[in-house]
């Protein structure tokens, strides 16, 4: 699919259509709420930089490739005097003191934010359904989920309703709905875009979803490098333009796959079926090819829900209605409380923040989360060690195909072990490509760290061998 960015680019400067235009007749779309995607729509601000844009072009000012180009914000990221509510009751009018590095940097260029978008509150759960906005239908099928956390962005983004979508991804948030709405999302090495801004887990990346492996380049570049608002962010170099040549990595690639992930009685046989299909055609066309051992996908799921869940016990232990969200009248301090947290966190947010309290009390702590703890280290030591023998691990992107909307809601271990195949490269940071092609819910690219140039280069190779 050819880049979204580019074409819009092109009908601006050429004068096929005006950037308002463009931009109404996105809001005009998203306003329906067909899919149930928008939280809020942020008109008044699209529109007056709309306008700025045409000035600029009619001026006969030259004008940035990003500029005019309308996109969605994940409702867990700020954007400055507006709401960002993580699609929760607590934050439903918490108004955003400033805005995160990646959405200002890509202000800066041009790009015009549009909506911010439906998703899992605070960005917990994989099927959109626990939104106080309502459940997230699937770009094509509306009696299926979208995936989580981030359905609203992907779905805008495969509807066509956003150039492109910026959201953040820990355990898949990112992946997992790109791949249910088949589009591409990237999750991108850890540190390498800076997570100033993001209300989620300290493990999540901001990484964006698009339609198009051009697209996912132009961001990239945009809202990557070190921000001094984070210190886990770091210079990167940009990914150059040659990134799609045939000839790009100058070597014949190694490409591996774990046995683990194929070999369990969770995956889907769809899945399975077409993902092995894809193994053996690329052997066929003389790639190398490698079979990996690596942890039992029930270690992965249990680790990182472990460390996810104390960590999410840590974090809204502060929304209490004091200084967040709208307190509860209540006699007593103790009442207060407890009335205010029952009646403004979901019941999956609830769920693992009772999970969390108990993984980190006396006796739960040693037993299970240091041992978490541990077991997070030697997933990660494995997965260096495998990426110093292969250069790019293909993975499912989930063990089940997109199932009905309220058909998993009574079942959160099916949930949880949906994430199987991504929370690993989530745990380590290693950059992780969804893209649409090969299985009914694409595949994962993943790489050594800071190799997003490798991941988008075999992503090219690999579109090309599709059937």
């Amino acid at each position: 699919m050819e880049s979204k960015i580019k074409k819009i680019h092109h009908d601006l400067v050429s004068g096929n259509r005006s950037c308002r235009e463009i931009v109404n007749g996105k809001l005009a779309a998203l306003e329906k709420n067909e899919y149930e995607t928008v939280n809020l729509l942020l008109t008044d601000i699209a529109l007056a930089k709309a306008d700025q844009t045409d000035r600029k072009i009619a001026a006969g000012e030259p004008i940035g490739l990003l500029e005019g180009i309308p996109f969605g914000i994940k409702d867990v990221i700020l954007l400055q005097h507006t709401v960002t509510t993580g699609s929760s009751e607590f934050l439903r009018n918490y108004v955003s003191p400033y805005t995160a590095t990646s959405v200002q940097k890509l202000i800066d260029a041009g790009a015009i934010p549009l909506v911010k978008e439906n998703c899992d509150s605070f960005g917990h759960g994989n099927t959109n359904e626990n939104s106080v906005f309502g459940d997230v239908s699937n770009a094509h099928d509306v009696e299926k989920v979208a995936g989580g956390s981030g359905g609203g962005s992907a779905v805008n983004v495969a509807k066509q309703l956003t150039a492109f979508s910026i959201g953040d991804d820990s355990g898949g948030s990112i992946r997992q709905p790109a791949g249910y709405n088949k589009i591409y999302g990237l999750k991108p090495t850890f540190g390498r875009v800076s997570r100033y801004g993001c209300m989620t887990s300290s493990t999540g990346c901001i990484g964006p979803f698009a339609s198009s492996l051009e697209d996912i380049r132009i961001i990239m570049n945009t809202i990557s490098g070190k921000d001094n608002k984070d210190h886990t962010t770091y210079d990167s170099l940009p990914i150059p333009e040659n990134v799609f040549d045939a000839g790009y990595l100058n070597k014949n690639i190694t490409v591996g796959y774990y046995n683990s992930f194929l070999n369990n009685d969770y995956l889907d046989t769809t899945i399975k079926d077409d993902f092995q299909q894809m193994i053996d055609n690329l052997s066929a066309k003389g790639i190398s090819i490698k079979s990996l051992n690596f942890f039992d996908i029930n270690v992965l799921v249990s680790t990182f829900y472990v460390l996810d869940m104390a960590e999410t016990a840590s974090n809204l232990a502060k929304l209490d209605g004091t200084v967040f969200g709208v307190r509860s009248n209540n006699k007593s301090l103790k009442e207060g409380y407890t009335q205010t947290r029952t009646a403004n966190f979901t019941e999956e947010t609830k769920r693992r923040i009772t999970a969390g309290y108990q993984l980190t009390s006396h006796g739960y702590d040693t037993e299970i989360y240091l041992k978490a703890n541990k077991l997070k280290n030697a997933i990660i030591q494995q997965m260096n060690q495998d990426f110093g023998e292969v250069d790019i691990i293909l993975s499912p992107v989930s063990t089940i195909l997109p199932p009905k909307l309220g058909s998993s809601q009574d079942n959160p271990l099916a949930m949880y072990l949906s994430d199987a195949f991504t929370v690993a490269f989530g745990m380590g940071g290693f950059p992780t490509l969804t893209a649409p092609f090969f299985t009914p819910v694409g595949i994962q690219i993943s790489a050594g760290k800071n190799n997003e140039d490798r991941i988008l280069h075999v992503a090219t190779i690999l579109k090309d061998l599709q059937p």
